[in-house]
């Protein structure tokens, strides 16, 4: 036993110098991972070791360790600015031996208090605001409002024209359009323009919701190439488009040198102040919507074939109102066309032929082109000494006013075309509210002369 309690007062003795020692706060002892403690501790610690008896030595180390810690706590407690800053840096210097990171002592200092969980949500937090943010600049479609239709891009003219989506391009104020897709156009600007060129097969649709665009050297609307183009008036929407200038190529507010297709349940009001009001290398294809044109010359010119399915056309033309240099062919829909001033342009003119196969015709000019093919009977009225612009001129059918219109050049002649006609009607022309003579229907062609 005496053995024993010999044994454990000179462990206890050992063991509390060696704490002293390594304890101390001198300069260049940076690895030390235990504060700085006091002598008094010391002197506590040998007292309680000695009193043990049947402590092993294992147990005494232990023991002792615990004790350690005790002390530790006790002078943290009376030197607590002290402790606070050697526990930091002593907690610093931990972490950078765990990742194996060299940092200056300054460094250490400043980010004494940032711990690794801190470090973490730093680094998660950047990475997430990287990928907002490539995501955000990526190109993506663009869901819209109408029918909740999903476009490739969101075109937007106000005092800056912007985008928003894929395959367009943006060149000052002209956008253009690159590839197949769906677009919409919006709001308005005094000098801009829809440039479309793709180089594929692909369908390209166009919708314009609410747009007022003019182009002072162009045309407003330009299909440069695209052979499949629609143009589409979005529902219930009113739009304008016009241009200037002295383009004799590109002629047109709306030019395309491929076939265009137009629709949708919108009204367009077409404003020329170059030369057409729209103009087609090719075909030119009304399917639906309203429309009023008005046009230093013809209101709708195409080099190959004019045809009519539906909608509602007001055309007032300097030269022509319609002119296809091939064939137009009319199914439905119905159109109030007026030529020009010109005695020899027409206010319907097509060089291949008329087709008229239903819907509603109502044209006033110098001249026409009567159907080459029709289903039923048709009128021609003319008056051998003209009628001068501005004159109200109404075609009332079996005592029923079908339509009136008010040319703005002075006409010869009108004609009326519909399924309402018919062998044994009675027909007659009113001017400015005053009938103009009756007439009977005849099979075929049925021409009036009025003197």
């Amino acid at each position: 036993m005496n053995y024993k309690r010999f044994l454990a007062a000179l462990t206890a003795a050992f063991m509390a110098a060696a704490s002293v020692s390594c304890g101390e706060d001198k300069p260049g002892n940076s690895d030390t991972d235990t504060p700085a403690v006091t002598d008094e501790s010391d002197s506590a610690e040998t007292e309680k070791a000695t009193e043990k008896e049947e402590t092993t030595e294992k147990e005494v180390s232990e023991k002792t360790t615990e004790k350690k810690s005790e002390k530790t706590t006790a002078a943290a407690e009376k030197t607590d600015k002290e402790t606070k800053t050697t526990a930091a840096k002593t907690t610093k210097k931990t972490d950078k031996k765990e990742d194996k990171t060299e940092t200056t002592e300054a460094e250490s200092s400043e980010n004494s208090e940032e711990t690794t969980e801190e470090k973490t949500e730093a680094t998660t937090t950047k990475a997430a605001e990287k990928t907002t943010e490539a995501a955000t600049k990526a190109p993506t479609e663009v869901p819209t409002t109408p029918n909740g239709k999903t476009y490739d891009a969101v075109i937007t003219f106000n005092e800056t024209v912007s985008v928003e989506g894929v395959n367009a391009e943006i060149s000052g104020s002209v956008v253009k359009i690159t590839a197949g897709g769906d677009y919409i156009v919006k709001g308005s600007t005094s000098n801009g323009q829809i440039y479309i060129s793709t180089a594929t097969e692909e369908k390209v649709e166009i919708t314009l919701d609410n747009v007022d665009i003019s182009c002072g050297g162009g045309p407003a609307i330009f299909v440069n190439e695209a052979k499949r183009c629609v143009l589409k008036l979005a529902e219930g929407s009113t739009n304008y488009l016009s241009d200037g200038g002295n383009d004799k190529i590109n002629d047109g507010v709306i030019f395309t040198n491929d076939t265009l297709r137009i629709k949708g349940d919108g009204y367009l009001e077409i404003n020329a102040g170059n030369a057409h009001g729209i103009a087609s290398d090719d075909d030119v294809i009304i399917e639906s919507g309203e429309y009023l044109i008005n046009s230093i010359k013809s209101g709708i010119i195409a080099n190959d074939n004019i045809t009519v399915n539906g909608g509602e056309l007001k055309i007032f033309g300097g030269t022509n109102g319609m002119k296809s240099k091939g064939t137009m062919v009319i199914n439905d829909g119905t159109i109030w066309a007026c030529g020009g001033v010109k005695e020899e342009k027409s206010s319907v003119y097509a060089a291949s032929g008329l087709y008229y196969r239903g819907g509603y015709v109502y044209a006033a000019g110098n001249q026409v082109t009567p159907p080459t093919e029709s289903p039923n009977p048709y009128i021609v009225v003319n008056w051998l000494n003209g009628q001068p612009a501005d004159t109200t001129v109404g075609f009332n059918l079996g005592g029923t006013e079908f339509a009136a219109l008010t040319p703005k050049a002075p006409f010869r002649c009108v004609m009326m075309l519909a399924p309402d006609i018919l062998v044994g009607d009675g027909f007659t022309p009113v001017v400015n509210g005053n009938g103009n003579g009756d007439f009977t229907v005849a099979d075929g062609q049925n021409l009036f002369v009025i003197e």
